[in-house]
């Protein structure tokens, strides 16, 4: 079976796009791997499926490198609107559209450059979810200013020593770990015990045991992150997937941790290592997003 397909990417967090709106798509666990194998196949981190959807502009089917679903992607879902305007699906003159995912409906604004292609996105979040049963995950809770549940900086054994996690949810579970002093890390942690910082953090086996740690019952992403005076820089370990360039959820989930232990302020911008996304965590308690899309290139894949 010859299929078409299209490549975007946010921020370096990249996709392949295989439209299902005029006939269904279904894929296999294994075709999804090899689609995303960056050796043997076109190579992502993950496939956007564009389906129809009677109550939005179109339904984000999201399939991680895996091949299982996520309820949500940040940067996916920025490169699924460009995917509607461009193709004419959204009217590139409305400014505005509704992707409908796992995670429920996304309202989106966009600017498009004098081509009527879409460059850049806004994405209404939604609320984050903090009570620990919700997100899921089983760290105890403590208590907000409100008196509302949250695991906030909650200590966790690890094989390095304790950590503490925030967990968060933006329609999928992350745990954010702030790290304040490199130097008081074990050398085991590092790429290079010489210079400890956040790029030399082996994110990999912290990443991968963070993911799979009971404390997560449906697994989590892995966040680690440091504050600096402009703003926050941030490497992330995504369930399903491995390290990735970007990931906007996890932008989003960092920036509020950020808020809530008083590093940073409800507006914040975040850097990856694939570029920044602007995170806003209005008094209102919805948090905005607001960062590029990209398309890479287009072929045909025989699966």
């Amino acid at each position: 079976m010859i299929i078409p397909f299209e490549k975007y990417n946010g921020l370096g967090n990249d996709f392949i796009f295989i439209d299902g709106m005029n006939s269904p798509v279904e894929l296999t666990v294994q075709q999804v791997a090899f689609l995303c194998d960056r050796h043997f196949g076109i190579g992502a981190d993950g496939v956007i499926v564009v389906d129809p959807c009677q109550e939005a502009d179109g339904y984000m089917r999201y399939i991680n490198s895996d091949g299982t679903f996520a309820q949500m992607c940040g940067n996916g879902v920025r490169c699924f609107a460009k995917y509607l305007v461009d193709h004419g699906y959204v009217d590139s003159s409305r400014g505005t559209l509704v992707a409908q995912t796992l995670a429920g409906p996304k309202s989106i604004t966009f600017e498009v450059d004098e081509h009527g292609e879409m460059t850049s996105a806004t994405v209404e979040m939604g609320v984050p979810v903090l009570n620990p049963p919700a997100v899921p995950c089983l760290l105890p809770a403590t208590r907000l200013a409100d008196g509302s549940p949250a695991a906030v900086e909650v200590p966790l054994d690890t094989p390095w020593g304790v950590l503490r996690f925030t967990a968060v949810s933006m329609g999928n579970p992350h745990a954010v770990c702030f790290i304040d002093d490199f130097s008081q890390l074990p050398d085991g942690l590092f790429s290079n015990p010489e210079v400890k910082d956040l790029r030399g953090l082996r994110l990999d086996e912290i990443g991968r045991w963070v993911e799979g740690n009971q404390a997560f019952p449906e697994k989590a992403n892995a966040e680690f992150a440091c504050v600096g005076p402009d703003c926050i820089s941030m490497r992330v370990y995504e369930r399903g997937c491995g390290e990735t360039l970007a990931c906007g959820t996890g932008a989003c989930a960092t920036a509020v941790a950020a808020a809530l232990t008083g590093r940073t302020e409800r507006s914040t911008r975040v850097e990856l290592k694939g570029g920044s996304l602007d995170i806003d965590w209005g008094a209102d308690g919805i948090v905005h997003m607001t960062g590029p899309a990209a398309f890479s290139f287009s072929g045909t894949i025989n699966l």
